[in-house]
């Protein structure tokens, strides 16, 4: 690792895994050799308005608009009040609570233009939630939207080593009264960004979805310029005409790139909602004529069974991640809008999205290959490379690699320089890669080994299922069954008749071993903000009788 940093605030650096714990990181393209200092603020934000683009339009909302000057304006502003009214020192983490919002993305890129390391949370997120993240991280500040300042003050009960508490109007309604609003409107307009190192840590983002304790993966400012390259370049292949649009939140890493990041880099507009359930995205990409879209699939497939669905004609590069994209789904969408969903597969460890396949080269049923500036291979049970047809973990190297927050776990997401995810794969002669489940998920009954996604998408191919989730469930005769938890669509009801349909259907769509022994209709199925589904909810609340 080189030795030049800017931080004076050591704590990231100091608790970053040792050099033998890392994986390999390769930078094949031209593109991702950056300087040894490096500041992705100022490169994804400084570089349009020293080029003239200051008037082009950076960020939209449903009540406003701020260009590209506005934007530079109001992070420089926040810059200095971070550095004179709080006494920033570089490398010191600043938590950001917020939907998604144009004052959330400004205090994003002034945390960074100032030195600091951004933590951003979901708004969801409850003050036990946060309790760990804040004392893991040994956050002091927190940046925090108002409407969500109640509970922000219990985590401060619950963790009190953060003392500072700063409020913001991320509503654009009523008086802008709020303290960080009063501070910055003395403050001047140019900052002079600090000089950071590319390796040194720009943001903590810590994992959404898991049960047990949360980790904190640190990302470089090269990490995020390597993230822009590889998915806005050379995957979306992004320009500045593209109207961005989607539904994670800031806070989650998919999020971060594309609602926020990768438009940036490419010197694009992106459309920020806060509210963004399915009809909210569907009548905003009608709306602002959307052409980049981020969401998950059960969005996807909920944009298309909604009657008179708005227009998203405009939509020519839609992109699914965060959860295993069905082919139903796919094959549905491309039907009725003529255009394939970009499938991605990433990790809050490795940032953001590293296999995947864009329009010719999308194959239905493969996520997709390496994406540029990526490596891949599927590891044995030996850690050794497997052939292509075989089944087993899926492993990568890049630009970017897993750098846990002072964790053990480490020692077990990298395997002999490989960065090991947990998804069980495999990969065929050609390159592409095929999604099984997560290891987690993979249920073994009756000695066969049944991917829960496959039956899944055999599912989502029958007329009266909306959305569906497959999980191993105990069971006296056989041990493990494998049991689905289903939506119905409208004008069915939940029967016996319907379940043996269901059965049957599945049967002839795969192996007949594969099928749900048991079904359980629900009325909605347990999700993340980020719009994952939470299996091990649903294993939780297993009740077999059927």
């Amino acid at each position: 690792m080189e030795d030049y940093t800017a931080h004076l605030d050591t704590f990231a650096r100091d608790n970053l895994p040792p050099p033998e714990q890392l994986a390999n990181t390769v930078f094949t393209l031209d593109s991702l050799r950056f300087p040894e200092k490096l500041n992705c603020a100022a490169e994804l934000l400084d570089t349009h308005i020293k080029q003239g683009r200051g008037e082009r339009v950076a960020l939209r909302t449903p009540h406003s608009q701020w260009s590209y000057q506005t934007l530079y304006e109001k992070a420089n502003r926040i810059a200095h009040v971070l550095r004179d009214e709080f006494k920033l020192l570089p490398g010191n983490r600043v938590l950001l609570r917020s939907a998604n919002n144009p004052m959330l993305a400004a205090c994003w890129l002034a945390v960074v233009k100032a030195g600091g390391i951004v933590v951003a949370t979901m708004p969801l997120l409850r003050a036990m939630d946060l309790q760990p993240v804040i004392d893991k991280a040994e956050i002091r500040l927190a940046f925090c939207d108002v409407r969500l300042a109640k509970e922000m003050r219990e985590a401060m009960t619950l963790a009190p080593g953060l003392d500072r508490l700063c409020l913001f109007n991320g509503s654009e309604a009523g008086e802008t009264s709020t303290e960080l609003e009063r501070l910055m409107a003395c403050k001047p307009t140019h900052f002079e960004n600090v000089a950071t190192a590319g390796n040194d840590v720009a943001l903590i983002a810590f994992t959404s979805g898991t049960t047990g304790q949360p980790k904190g993966t640190m990302h470089f400012h090269r990490d995020v310029m390597a993230m822009c390259v590889c998915v806005g370049d050379e995957l979306i292949k992004a320009d500045a005409d593209d109207i961005f649009i989607g539904s994670p939140p800031i806070a989650f890493t998919f999020g971060l790139g594309m609602q926020l990041l990768i438009p940036l880099h490419v010197g694009a507009s992106t459309v920020l909602l806060e509210s963004a359930g399915p009809a909210d995205l569907a009548e905003a990409i009608s709306q602002y004529r959307a052409t980049v879209c981020s969401t998950a699939p059960t969005a996807y497939r909920a944009i298309l069974l909604k009657p008179g669905a708005p227009d998203v004609s405009s939509l020519h590069k839609p992109v699914s991640a965060g959860e295993y994209l069905p082919l139903p789904i796919y094959e549905q969408w491309q039907q009725r809008t003529g255009i394939g969903i970009i499938d991605g597969l990433g990790t809050t460890e490795m940032l953001h999205i590293f296999v995947s396949s864009a329009g010719k080269d999308i194959r239905p049923g493969a996520i997709g290959k390496a994406v540029a500036g990526y490596e891949c291979c599927i590891l044995g049970n030996d850690n050794q490379p497997l052939p292509a047809g075989d089944c087993g973990r899926l492993a990568v190297r890049g630009p970017t690699a897993c750098k846990y927050l002072a964790d053990k776990r480490q020692l077990d997401y990298v395997v002999n320089g490989w960065n090991v995810t947990g998804d069980i794969c495999y990969m065929d002669e050609d390159g592409y890669i095929y999604y099984q489940g997560r290891s987690d998920d993979m249920i073994i009954s009756a000695g066969y080994n049944i991917s829960g996604p496959e039956v899944e998408a055999a599912l989502l191919g029958h007329d009266a299922v909306r959305e569906c989730a497959v999980v191993a469930a105990t069971d006296v005769d056989r041990g493990t069954i494998v049991k689905a938890f289903v939506v119905l669509n409208e004008h069915f009801k939940d029967s016996e008749e319907l379940i043996s349909t269901l059965q049957d259907y599945v049967k002839r769509m795969i192996a007949p071993y594969k099928y749900p022994r048991a079904i359980e209709f629900t009325a909605s199925l347990p999700k993340t903000q980020t719009g994952k589904i939470q299996r091990h909810k649903l294993r939780n609340q297993q009740q077999i009788g059927r």
